[in-house]
């Protein structure tokens, strides 16, 4: 069966469903209506019934002055006596079962179920038969109700019941009012509008069926012309691939596995006896996959595109024709001072204002299409930045017209701190180198010393306190310089990461809680400022605390009459960057370069060892340490840690998610 029939008899089918559901519902409702109205119809006869009962023995119990209403069996006699007489009474029942269209029998019996007034004669002081409630049938469902109606003959009761007040307050069962319902009657009466009813349903299905088929029919007919375009469009996909088909293609061989791929695509076009449904499937599927295949690539090449960018230095932003920013790398921020985000589809007058002299240089060189071929600018905060301009054309299109540009922007400051960095780094190095021969050849001659001044001070012979006092201040002198080259030692012994995912938060939170004390005897108050989410990264714990708690106490000792000290840890690009800044007099520009160098110090208790142990920790986990500071304003220390790439799907819902996050000190509640 082709698939096309297979649609539209699936359409029809539904239609059915949907039109006969309803007509289901339509029928059951018509029903249900008509047994209701059937119900208060005869529930009315039979409280008019009622009424004319309470009438009658209200008149005619009223001749029987002499009557013992105590008595059952006299008051029994004398009720029946008055309601075989009441003309009125014996009126309505006559007409009643003369005229109502579904009254089967009417009857007024006693409190033990014995008839006193029947239409029944053969029911005259007879006991009832007890039938079901006519109310039943209002709550029955189209099925039952069906049955009842059409099956077998059934008799149905309404009925009413007559009190008698014995005292006040006290009313006990009395009569029955009765109204038997025949579903023969009701039969006769449901069965025209039944049919009636039924008529217009299977008129309603059949002509919705056919028109469910023709519209199916109607509808799918623009699907040969669908196949046409899709064809179009394949054939324009493989066109620009640079694949030509041969002009015969009505002369081609039907195409196998081996035929070559410039073949294959000519088979789109080739009028086929399949249904139109299944080439549009099929040929959906092909283009389907083609470009799955391109999205695919596509984002291999985003995700290696983004990888560059990130770890591009330079700023590049791609310009539209149109003069909007379609790619932004992550160093731009550093030149312009706004997010990526605020950057991506901006215009050019919108990222590049005339208050700058960037924005100027930029704006004018749009204006005008002129080329910038590394034009070096001096910023307002000083720095040199080298900005080059191309625009992109297009060979075949018209002169003047350009597909986009190109700006970089290349920080030259940066080359000369790499340059500065990597010259430390030699110093460093070669300090390293020294001070491990050093030590090791001058630990020896120490220990030497320390036993030989050992072996003296056993040799004096009287306690000269002179010549004590002289060996103690050698033996602490000797001490002393025993404690120096122990420290060149330990800062040039080759150290070994303990690298383990942690949570940069817990890190940061732990050495505030221990400088803590060393904080409050310098009058600091600590600000800390962490992320909601955590900073995971692959780190030495011990030696990244270290680091850390070398720039805090030094930030410290730098304000001497107390201050405010501000500690933020975020995210900054693939790095997470630890910000900690003071309120101090600043680092002179002339020492600036020297502040990492092994023993330089401008303290008098100083070390000079510090910050070159922080600036070595930090190059030993592929970080960075950057400083920035104003006289009389303070300094700011700045720590990059690479992110550990996997964070954000590893981490993210584990146990560190849930964590307390990091304490925020402040100046009040530390009292730091």
């Amino acid at each position: 069966m082709r698939l096309k029939t297979k649609l539209v008899l699936a359409i029809t089918g539904l239609v059915f469903l949907v039109v006969t559901v309803l007509s289901w519902l339509f029928l059951e409702q018509l029903l249900a209506q008509r047994i209701s109205q059937s119900y208060a119809a005869n529930d009315m006869v039979a409280r008019q019934i009622l009424y004319s009962t309470q009438l009658a023995l209200t008149n005619g119990l009223r001749s029987h002055s002499q009557l013992d209403p105590n008595d059952p069996t006299a008051l029994r006699a004398a009720v029946l006596d008055v309601l075989q007489h009441d003309e009125g009474l014996n009126g309505l029942l006559s007409s009643v079962n003369r005229y109502a269209p579904t009254v089967f029998d009417v009857a007024v019996a006693d409190r033990d179920g014995k008839a006193l007034l029947s239409t029944d004669p053969t029911q005259d002081n007879v006991t009832l038969p007890e039938r079901e409630d006519y109310a039943l049938l209002q709550h029955a469902g189209v099925i039952t109700t069906m049955r009842a109606v059409f099956g077998p003959p059934r008799n149905y009761n309404i009925i009413l019941p007559l009190e008698r007040t014995v005292a006040p307050g006290r009313k006990v069962p009395f009569l029955t009012i009765r109204v038997g319902i025949r579903t023969t009657f009701l039969r006769t009466v449901f069965a025209p509008w039944i049919w009636a009813s039924l008529t217009f349903t299977g008129i309603a299905i059949i002509s919705s069926l056919l028109v469910a088929a023709l519209l199916a029919n109607l509808a799918l007919q623009p699907i040969e012309q669908i196949s046409l375009r899709l064809d179009t469009l394949e054939q324009a996909d493989f066109d620009r691939d640079g694949e030509s088909i041969p002009p015969q293609q009505a002369e081609l061989p039907p195409p196998t596995r081996e035929s070559p791929a410039w073949m294959r695509p000519a088979t789109l076009i080739r009028p086929s006896t399949e249904d139109p449904v299944g080439q549009v499937s099929n040929k959906i599927e092909r283009i389907g996959r083609r470009m799955r295949n391109v999205e695919e690539v596509f984002s291999a090449l985003k995700e290696n595109l983004d990888s560059i960018m990130s770890n591009l230095q330079d700023g590049i932003l791609l310009f539209t024709a149109d003069g909007r920013a379609a790619l932004v790398s992550d160093s731009v921020e550093r030149f312009l001072g706004l997010p990526r985000t605020k950057l991506f589809g901006g215009s050019i007058a919108s990222i590049f204002t005339l208050e700058t002299k960037i924005g100027r240089l930029v704006r004018d060189a749009f204006e005008n299409g002129n080329t910038l071929d590394q034009e070096e600018v001096e910023t307002e905060t000083g720095r040199r930045v080298q900005v080059s301009l191309d625009f992109v054309v297009d060979q075949d299109s018209a002169p003047g017209a350009s597909l986009g540009a190109l700006l970089t922007l290349h920080d030259l400051e940066s080359v000369r701190e790499l340059e500065s960095e990597l010259e430390l780094s030699r110093r460093l190095a070669a300090i390293g180198r020294l001070t491990s021969g050093v030590g090791h050849e001058v630990k020896n001659p120490i220990n030497a010393i320390v036993v030989h001044l050992e072996l003296l001070r056993n040799k004096l012979s009287g306690p000269d306190a002179r010549a004590m006092r002289h060996l103690e201040i050698i033996e602490s002198e000797i001490q002393r310089l025993d404690r120096v080259v122990q420290t060149l030692v330990d800062f040039s012994r080759p150290v070994e990461l303990q690298l383990k995912e942690q949570d940069l938060r817990r890190i940061v939170s732990g050495v505030l809680m221990l400088a803590s004390a060393e904080l409050e005897t310098h009058n600091v108050r600590v600000s800390s400022h962490m992320p909601e989410r955590p900073v995971i990264t692959k780190v030495d714990a011990d030696l990244i605390k270290q680091a850390i708690l070398n720039v805090v106490l030094n930030g410290a000792q730098a304000m001497s009459q107390g201050g405010e000290l501000h500690v933020t840890l975020r995210e900054d690009g693939r790095m997470a960057a630890i910000e900690i800044s003071d309120s101090g007099s600043g680092i002179p520009d002339d020492i600036r370069a020297k502040i990492f160098d092994l023993y330089f110090t401008t303290r008098k208790d100083g070390s000079g060892i510090g910050l070159a142990m922080t600036y070595r920790i930090i190059q030993l986990h592929n970080g960075s340490i950057d400083v920035q500071s104003e006289q009389n304003i303070g300094s700011t220390f700045t720590l990059k840690l690479p992110l550990l790439a996997s964070a954000e799907g590893k981490l993210r819902g584990s146990s560190l998610d849930k964590t307390i996050p990091a304490p925020a000190f402040t100046s009040e509640g530390s009292g730091l």
